[in-house]
């Protein structure tokens, strides 16, 4: 028994092996070079020009809402169909996800936020999965000009994303927890006065303004780890898809676009956990009330 079924095995692995090689060899499929930037395919008014990640981004966002629309209906019932039952459950399960990092006070004004982030860089990031990205395009002084490119694969796209989360942060930061807390947060002593002399409370003082500074500059930097680590994961796997498509195109690289799913599901997931690990260490001070 056990052996019939791994000669099965073994005759369908030689089965597919044989077609994909016939495959390659009277239908070899070439790819180019990954280019690092966007295409500039036309302007607006001669002024706005409009990149083919651009394109991507916009018809894949129209598709987003369309396709939630359509799953959700013209009202939510409260007898739910399948697809939006399908839709409060991603819904939920992101909300008890996020509501013990950024607290229960503050999850109702930053929750919407998250949800859209997860949801729209996961689709970003597999787009280059999708049918006709990066594959249709027009030829021009001897090099192809794709029209449709992953969004993400664009380091302008990744650097848009991280200040929308920044400036969210900042602005949420300021209306749940307040100026106050947040300057003492940074620069403020720690040290109880009590408890030290006048001089050490002080030098304490001077170190945490520095500290401060060095937080200051910390949370500058959150806008370039945030943008370059979803634009080097997606450029990087867009990469790997087409150097695997050149090698062979057939049966061998589907392995690697379910690990583009997985690395794509990650990177949404990171990025929408460190912005509301961000949120939740200046507005989550409800544990330490009691």
């Amino acid at each position: 028994m056990w052996q019939s079924r791994n000669c099965r095995k073994f005759f369908i692995f030689c089965v597919f092996s044989i077609v994909a090689f016939i495959l390659y060899r009277l239908f070899p499929v070439e790819t180019g070079q990954v280019n690092r930037g966007a295409y500039e395919l036309f302007c607006i008014a001669s002024r706005i020009p409009v990149s083919n990640a651009m394109v991507t981004n916009w018809a894949i966002a129209l598709c987003i809402i369309i396709f939630i629309r359509w799953m959700i209906g013209k009202r939510p019932k409260i007898v739910p169909t399948r697809s939006q039952a399908a839709v409060e459950m991603l819904v939920e399960k992101l909300e008890d996800t996020f509501r013990p990092i950024v607290g229960k006070s503050t999850l109702p004004h930053i929750f919407p936020l998250l949800l859209t982030l997860f949801v729209y860089i996961f689709i970003q990031n597999i787009s280059g999965l999708f049918p006709g990205v990066g594959a249709f395009g027009m030829m021009q002084n001897g090099h192809f000009y794709y029209f449709f490119r992953p969004t993400n694969a664009d380091l302008n796209a990744t650097l848009g994303l991280a200040l929308v989360s920044f400036f969210a942060w900042l602005y949420i930061v300021l209306r749940h927890a307040g100026p106050r807390a947040f300057f003492y947060d940074t620069f403020g002593n720690k040290a109880d006065r009590k408890e030290l002399p006048f001089a050490i409370y002080f030098g304490l003082g001077v170190i945490f303004i520095g500290v401060g500074c060095v937080d200051i500059i910390s949370m500058l930097f959150r806008v370039v780890s945030l943008s370059f680590r979803l634009y080097g994961n997606v450029f990087g796997g867009e990469n790997l898809i087409t150097k695997m498509l050149g090698l062979f195109a057939y049966v061998v690289p589907v392995p690697f676009y379910f690990l583009e799913i997985l690395i794509g599901f990650i990177q949404a997931f990171v990025f929408t956990l460190l912005t509301a690990v961000y949120v939740g260490l200046l507005t989550n001070h409800e544990s330490e009330g009691h």
